[in-house]
This record gives structure tokens, sequence and C-alpha cells, in this order.
């Protein structure tokens, strides 16, 4: 899903316009896909009752071809129109299809709306649309206030879709009016608007999912926009096929530099999250105290015991690695490793050294943000992954100017390195330095957790070794751990995922790519 901002998809919608697809055309294929969107909600279910909220905008216009396509396939329709032209030739084609409309300004006590609502199976938001100015406007701000009221106080709540965006968020920033009512499916038309995916907006989305409006493949304005919201059809074709004549070396190796005494366990989630989402082989080279207390519990992979001082890797560790780096396809340091001035040296050697794609995470950054030019003597294009915290260790700036400013920072320093960063965190984004930029549209507590980063440093490092692209494979890693995250949530409640939980439920995730 392309991620836009809101002037950016008014001169997308102008240079469509101009290019032959009208605007009238566009809303028509908004609505047929609205229509589309809810009957596929509804299916398996007895739904036959929709109200629409219509505002004066396109997102009314939208939801009134919606209602007049429910109403021709047999669903009661309903319009509850506010300051809209009675004149409106959508709203005589709605009538005429057999739909009633009722007008805001002749229900002063909202009595028909609770009429509507209560007989609803389906509630179409299309009062406001992507230009909506906060606060709200006196009358939107009552009769969303009002529906939100009645929706409350019912036993069975309408199933809401957001048309385009939930009414009353700004599509920009991602404020939120109080009088916002959350949305079960947001359908948004051609692309997410990129205040949807920030906080608060993002608590009244609900699932999210991408209409087409009609604009054709050679629309390259567009299709070459390099800013996106992953989803499972995007990760789905990035995905390493697998053939029934595949051996273990088709799915490539995975070499893991990690783990010292205080952190054992990172050295496990990751080599776990590296067989999970793929690799054919994984080689855990970790300090050699921590080899007995591992090896039992993954006994799929192979070891490298590296000398160590007092549990950390020591600088002579180096050595020992580089004769077992030509055997992998993809190397990943920094889980649990530990900080140690003889582990920073072993860091250094081996990551100016190799020449095999490299994902770096956690301790290891840290590391890496003590070598001198550190991004110019990295020798291919690496996959970095910090947390907010590491990426101010890394880039100087504060913790809230990052969080404050994250596409753009993640871009910004993607380009000044020339590595793939991966920023974690609620809307993890992930920067090229080719300017394309990807956000994970995930936000939850489930993922705050001690050891979650380190599965997805595994994961991303697996794909990486399976011959992925750097950007590609941090993309498909940070989603399938996004919706790994959502589906541990679902089954254990938030508070109660751990990391492990999140890695047991990648396979739920890859099997549905």
């Amino acid at each position: 899903m392309k991620l836009v901002s809101v002037s950016q998809m008014r001169e997308l919608e102008r240079l469509a316009n101009e290019g032959g697809l009208s605007y009238a055309e566009m809303m028509e294929n908004a609505g047929r896909a609205l229509a589309q969107a809810l009957q596929g909600a509804a299916r398996g279910k007895n739904w036959r009752n929709v109200l629409g909220l219509v505002g004066a905008g396109n997102n009314g216009g939208d939801t009134l071809l919606a209602l007049t396509r429910l109403s021709e396939a047999g669903w009661q329709a309903c319009g509850y129109v506010l300051r809209r032209e009675k004149k409106d030739k959508l709203i005589s084609n709605f009538i005429k299809a057999g739909g009633e409309i009722i007008y805001a300004e002749n229900d002063k006590k909202f009595t028909r709306l609770h009429e509507r609502m209560s007989a609803a199976d389906a509630l179409l938001d299309g009062l406001l649309g992507t230009g909506a100015q906060l606060p709200l406007r006196e009358d939107a701000a009552a009769l969303l206030e009002q529906c939100a009221s009645i929706i409350s106080n019912l036993e069975k709540h309408p199933f809401v879709v957001a048309v385009d965006c939930p009414s009353g968020i700004n599509c920009d920033t991602g404020e939120a009016a109080p009088q916002c009512l959350p949305a079960n499916l947001t359908v948004t038309m051609a692309a997410v608007k990129q205040g949807m995916l920030r906080l608060p907006a993002f608590k009244f989305v609900g699932n999210l999912t991408a209409a087409a409006i009609g604009f054709p493949d050679s629309f390259s304005a567009f299709y070459d926009l390099p800013a996106e919201a992953a989803d499972a059809n995007l990760v789905a074709r990035l995905m390493p096929k697998r053939s029934l004549d595949a051996h273990k070396g088709t799915f490539g190796a995975a070499l893991i530099a990690a783990g010292c005494l205080n952190y054992t366990g990172a050295a496990l989630l990751a080599g776990r999250a590296a067989y999970r989402v793929g690799a054919g082989l994984t080689t855990l080279a970790v300090p050699e105290p921590l080899h007995a207390a591992l090896a039992g519990h993954l006994p799929e992979a192979t070891w490298v015991l590296l000398p160590h001082e007092s549990s950390f890797i020591a600088d002579s560790a180096a050595e020992v690695l580089l004769n077992y780096v030509h055997r992998a396809t993809a190397f990943l340091i920094g889980p649990g490793l530990g900080f140690h001035v003889s582990t920073k040296k072993f860091v250094e050697k081996i990551l100016t050294t190799i020449k095999i794609p490299a994902v770096i995470d956690a301790d290891g950054l840290r590391h890496v943000e003590q070598i001198s030019e550190w991004h110019k003597r990295i020798q291919r294009t690496a996959i970095l992954t910090p947390h907010v915290g590491e990426m101010a260790i890394l880039s100087g700036l504060s913790k809230e100017e990052i969080q404050a400013r994250r596409e753009e920072v993640a871009l910004q320093y993607a380009q000044m390195w020339g590595h793939v960063l991966v920023l974690k965190g609620a809307f993890t984004v992930i920067a090229a330095p080719n300017g394309r930029m990807t956000v994970i549209p995930v936000a939850t507590p489930a993922l705050a957790r001690a050891g979650t980063g380190d599965v997805l440093a595994g994961a991303i490092a697996g794909l990486r070794a399976q011959g992925m692209g750097a950007y590609d494979a941090a993309v498909a890693g940070a989603y399938i751990h996004a919706q790994a995250g959502l589906v541990a949530e679902k089954n254990l409640g938030s508070a109660a995922v751990t990391a492990s939980d999140v890695l047991a439920s990648i396979s739920d995730i890859i099997k549905t790519l």
C-alpha cells in the first residue's frame, strides 16, 4: 500500500484527472470498492441493513455510491446526511435505487438516527474526509458524539467501516478529535494517508485496506512513489520461493555472532527465528561457556565456540570466526553481546573485513558507533536495526526528536550512512539509501518485551541468508515479526506475551504468505 500525505494524494488525483481518469470515475470506483469491502466483511453473516454517515465532501460521495450499490444488491440502506446539497445527483440516484435519506437538520434530537443505528448491521463513516480540520465544527462533533453514545448502549454493535479515514482525524499529523468513531475496518482510497499510521489516529483505524480507484498501470506518478505501508500482499511477493527439489543449501546459511553470560538467551532467540523464516542452516557463534547451556535447546544449529574474556567474546575470536564466514550467506552480529572493550575490537575486525551481507543489531550497534567512519568501512550494504535509544547513540539526536520525525530521520540517516535502516518501535520504519521507505502499520505493547528485538534480527538475517535483498529482507522480516506479535497478543493478551511467544507465532504468519 502506497503511503502519502494529504497534499500528495490531491496532486495524484489532479494528475489522474488531467490524464483522462475523471474525478467522477475515481469516486465511482471508490464507491464500488467500498461496497465490495463491506460485502466481503459480511460474507457468512446475515447482514442486510446498513447506515451511512454522509458528509459534504468526497468521502460522503463515496459513501452514497456504496450505499446505492448495496441497495441494488438487496440491502436495506439508509444515508444520514449532514451539510450536503439536497439536489445532489448522488442522493437522487440512491433514492431511485430504493435507499432512504435522513437529513440531520430534520432530526434535531437524533431520534431517527437512534432508530436506524439500532437496526444497522454495519455503519459506513463517510462524514468527514482527509482534509478535516481540528477542532471539529459543532454539528459534526455533535453527530459523531451521538453515534458513539448510541453504539455504546447497543447490545449488538454495528460493524464500523471508515471511508478513506475515520472521521475527525488529521491525516497528516495523526491528531484525532475526541469525538472520533473507532472503526473495525478502514477502506482508504488508493493509498494510506501518513497520519493514519501515527498515534492517536491509529487507535481509530482498525484493520486497514487500500481500495483501487482506477489509476492505470502506466500512472508512474503513483506507482513510483517511494513510500509504502507494508501489507500481506507486498510481503508475499517478496518471500523466497521454495521448490520441490530444494536442499538445505538452497535456502542459505545464517551465521550469528551473539551472546554473553548475562544475555545467554539472545543467541537462542535469534537462531530460532532465522530457522523459523526458512534459512537452510543456522550457525551460532557464541562465547565458549554458553554452549553447554544453549546446545540442547536448538539441536538444529551448528556451533562455533569463540574465545572469551569473562564470558564476553574476545578480540581474538575474530580470527576464529573468519574461518567460517565463507560458508555463510548472511551474518548477524549483536544480540546479547554485552559491552566489553575486547568485544568492541572483535566487532570492528569482523565488520570491516567480511564481504557477506550483514545485519547489525543491539549491542553490535553500540560497538559500531565507536568505530571511526564505521558506515564507510562496512564493505556491503548492511541492515541496521536500532531502537530509538540506539538510534540516538548512533545519530547524536535526542530520543524526542527521533520520535517526532521517525520517517524523516530514518530516511536521512539511511542515505547518509549508505545502509538499510530499520528504526524499531510503534510503526517500525524501514529506509533505504535510495530513498525508499516502508512503514509497518502495527503498534502494540505486546512487542515491548526483552528479546523481541533478537527475534526480529534473527528473522531478517534468516531471510537475507536466503538471497533476499537487504531492503526486502528488512521489510519482510519486520512485517512478519509485527504480525506474529499481534497473533501472540490475540492468543495471550499483551501483558503475557514473551519473545518466545512471538517467535512461536512466526509460523502462523508465514503460512498465510
